[in-house]
């Protein structure tokens, strides 16, 4: 199988809110994959046409070599999925919920999951009404890591978990991935992306602006710190596309993308510049400076899906998610 998930051309919009347009994008199989976007970018609409839980209004969709309009039920029966506010039966033990979804899965999927709740210290007995947030996040994970899916598909999966768990917790994600699994999520925990992730897209108002390896989007950009002569208003001309530029006084913080080499020379020996400080910058940094960006091109091209008149339903109940 070549990818594991491909997304093509997809397009959504509830009432005048345009949730996804034309986002493409294809993840390949044995790695971390990470889709960054604020709230309301469309993250969450593109998970639920993933796994058949929502229609697109143009392009296609397909999960483990099935598309998502005709198959959902049976990917839904192949991934491992966590949405950001998982339902739990309420009036069900810690215990009787994993009972109860073995009855769907093959044999052993009983013993995995006891197993993931004892190392997130869950109480058997408890009631699922009685756990917190953080605890009821536990019992998801554990349900959808007792399957052993070939990929697990993760909303916010950290989302009430506290610091140890949740390094721990990304951290087996990597040693999924190293065994030829695939981990889709989405997080606004970037700084723990950044750790664990292989690939990152980052999107905004429904539109890709980038799918890159972290460590190549690193490669690509530059933190550039300015210190310019008493007198000096003007920033020299930069090379490259300029993220964001902010300044303080005498000195200008800048984020650009693909800044040559001989072009940074020239910037220290420039007489407006006094001194030039440049290192390369997080993925939070990286991510910031993409959403502040001015608009231009996404990945997917420039041209933009013709929707269909506006019914108005859904609109900021889907986007909000």
């Amino acid at each position: 199988m070549k990818s594991v998930i491909e997304l093509e051309k997809l397009s959504k919009r509830f009432g005048n809110v345009v949730a996804l347009d034309r986002v493409s994008l294809e993840v390949p199989p044995g790695t971390v994959f990470a889709l960054l976007g604020e709230n309301g970018a469309g993250k969450t609409t593109a998970i639920r046409i993933m796994l058949g839980l929502a229609d697109a209004d143009a392009g296609r969709t397909s999960v483990l070599g099935l598309d998502s309009a005709e198959h959902g039920l049976a990917i839904r029966r192949r991934v491992g999925y966590v949405p950001e506010r998982p339902v739990l039966y309420d009036w069900m033990t810690v215990d009787e919920i994993g009972w109860f979804v073995a009855g769907f899965h093959r044999d052993g999927f009983l013993d995995e999951y006891r197993r993931a709740t004892l190392g997130f210290h869950l109480l058997g007995g408890a009631k699922i009404k009685t756990l917190s947030k953080g605890a009821r996040a536990k019992v998801a994970l554990s349900l959808a890591l007792a399957g052993d899916p070939d990929l697990l598909i993760l909303d916010e999966p950290t989302s009430g978990l506290d610091a140890m768990v949740r390094r721990e917790f990304l951290e087996s994600m990597v040693d999924r991935a190293a065994t030829g699994k695939t981990v889709f999520l989405s997080s606004h925990q970037i700084n723990e992306v950044e750790r664990v992730a292989d690939v990152v897209a980052i999107i905004r108002h429904g539109r890709v602006l980038l799918v890159e390896t972290v460590d190549r989007l690193k490669e690509q950009t530059r933190h550039l710190l300015f210190t310019l002569h008493e007198g000096v208003g003007t920033l020299p001309e930069l090379s490259g596309r300029v993220l964001s530029r902010r300044r303080h006084g005498r000195q200008w913080q800048v984020v650009a993308v693909d800044v040559p080499e001989p072009s940074l020379d020239a910037l220290r020996g420039h007489p407006a510049v006094e001194s030039l400080e440049i290192r390369t910058p997080s993925l939070e940094e990286i991510f910031v400076a993409q959403m502040q960006a001015e608009p231009g091109p996404s990945a997917n091209g420039p041209d933009q899906y013709d929707y269909p008149a506006a019914d108005g339903s859904n609109a900021e109940e889907e986007v909000s998610a």
